[in-house]
């Protein structure tokens, strides 16, 4: 027994951290048209989807706390980013449509490899006549949920728990002296759940679910639009709480299921319910909402027994927020042409994916020997929510979990923008890693993000 422990006295209360403001939700169908350009990986050999497994939704989350300042959260079923212009199109018009800063939105992509392409400089390429008109969908769609959320918002709570699920694993696997993306079975892998329960009025309105792991479960032989994992964990956890689920990509950029790069629906479909059942388990543990438990008597039975009961709680008022770059070094980059003859051996389709990608990453992003990265960090009530545009290591999350342990912290990857790089660990260079010779990122870039992070984090709270 800790001997400085405090004592247990009646009328204690296990403290339920939690977010009060005026809290606002709405859903947009998302869903990408048949035939949009959906080839996200080098060996598929088809580019135009042929249908949707699931639906895909844009979800916004608007809170507006004590200090007035509106704040818009939008979830969105998509792939990633490939162009800054791209990026800046669709938030900013977002941020026009709604008369928003850029300090108060935070555009979350879910990272499904079984997406659209977001890419309108593929306009050309088959399929990619239906890019452009889907930019511009997905903003509307933007508009629109982000103001019935804001119009809409009154008083509520946000209740923070956290739950664990296994889903995913280390893909770092060294095979024969070759760095792999693949599940290694040696490594660890960081299995947090960060949930926020939404109520208002004393009834669930929506869940927030914050975990890290790349949804890559359907791959190149999966003709057909998907939300991935994420489709089946949503359909879990909304048919449990009868409210909307919100999904935020954590830190995850060595992390994917252990089973993955299949066209079987029914591997991604399982995925999403491990985790939805991770969620459910977690929120079932939760008191009423608005309550805690608290020691609040003694009843003698055949043993003495201790009353723990839910009562009302208070706290979780205030807010405040930034956005900051933090300025990342460049390695030294290969000309376009050297990855050319770099990659001269491999099969054609897979070298024109990667140097399409190589040249999409540089433009309007790489100007000098070094580049400004963007981290956006709001503190709403005793929570932390934290988004960057990149796709950090799990080491950005557990670091931050680890220095501000009495802190709900929601770590995003792939988060406004500009800044779509990997941001792997030293050891993930060492060894030659996929991610490593992807990112322009020298060595290093990964702590100087973390340090920055911490740094916002410990002014915020």
């Amino acid at each position: 027994m800790n001997d400085t422990a405090p004592a247990t006295r009646l009328g204690d209360r296990i403290r339920i951290p939690r977010t009060r403001a005026r809290i606002g939700v709405a859903r947009r169908d998302i869903t990408p048209p048949v035939g949009i350009r959906a080839k996200n990986w080098g060996p598929a050999d088809w580019e135009r989807s042929e249908g949707a497994h699931r639906p895909f939704e844009l979800t916004a989350l608007a809170v507006i706390a004590s200090d007035e300042r509106p704040r818009l959260l939008l979830a969105v079923d998509g792939t990633w980013w490939r162009r800054v212009a791209d990026e800046q199109g669709v938030r900013g018009a977002i941020l026009d449509g709604l008369g928003l800063e850029p300090d108060q939105l935070m555009l979350s992509l879910s990272h499904t490899h079984a997406g659209a392409v977001l890419c309108a400089a593929d306009a050309h390429l088959p399929g990619g006549e239906l890019i452009p008109g889907y930019l511009e969908a997905l903003a509307a769609a933007g508009i629109a949920a982000g103001r019935e959320a804001l119009e809409t918002a009154r008083p509520g709570l946000i209740e923070w728990t956290t739950g664990s699920c296994t889903l995913a694993a280390e893909r770092e696997l060294d095979l024969d002296g070759r760095a792999l993306v693949g599940f290694n079975p040696q490594g660890t892998a960081d299995d947090t759940v960060t949930i926020g329960r939404i109520s208002l009025d004393g009834d669930v309105r929506a869940t927030l679910v914050n975990y890290a792991c790349h949804p890559t479960t359907l791959a190149w032989q999966h003709r057909e639009v998907s939300p991935d994992y994420v489709g089946a964990m949503r359909e879990i956890v909304e048919a449990a709480t009868g409210a909307p689920c919100l999904f935020l990509q954590g830190a995850s950029g060595e992390l994917a299921p252990r089973e993955q790069y299949t066209g079987d629906v029914a591997v991604a479909d399982r995925h999403g319910r491990s985790l939805g059942h991770a969620v459910l388990a977690a929120l079932d543990a939760l008191p009423q909402p608005g309550e805690e438990l608290t020691l609040d008597g003694v009843v003698e039975s055949g043993a003495p027994l201790a009353m723990w009961t839910g009562a009302p709680a208070d706290g979780g008022e205030g807010a405040a927020g930034i956005v900051s770059a933090v300025e990342l070094p460049l390695r030294d980059l290969p000309t376009l042409d050297e990855l050319a003859a770099e990659w001269k051996d491999i099969d054609p389709r897979s070298r024109e994916e990667r140097l399409g990608r190589a040249r999409n990453l540089r433009d309007g992003y790489i100007d000098g020997p070094t580049v400004q990265h963007p981290v956006w960090a709001w503190r709403l009530g005793d929570a932390v929510i934290v988004g960057h545009p990149g796709e950090a290591y799990s080491r950005l999350q557990t670091t931050l979990r680890e220095r501000f342990p009495g802190t709900p912290i929601v770590v995003m990857n792939l988060t406004n923008g500009p800044g779509f790089v990997y941001l792997p660990t030293r050891e993930a260079y060492d060894r030659g890693a996929y991610q490593s010779w992807q990112t322009p990122l020298a060595p290093g870039a990964l702590e100087l993000l973390e340090s920055h992070a911490v740094s916002l984090v410990a002014g915020l709270i």
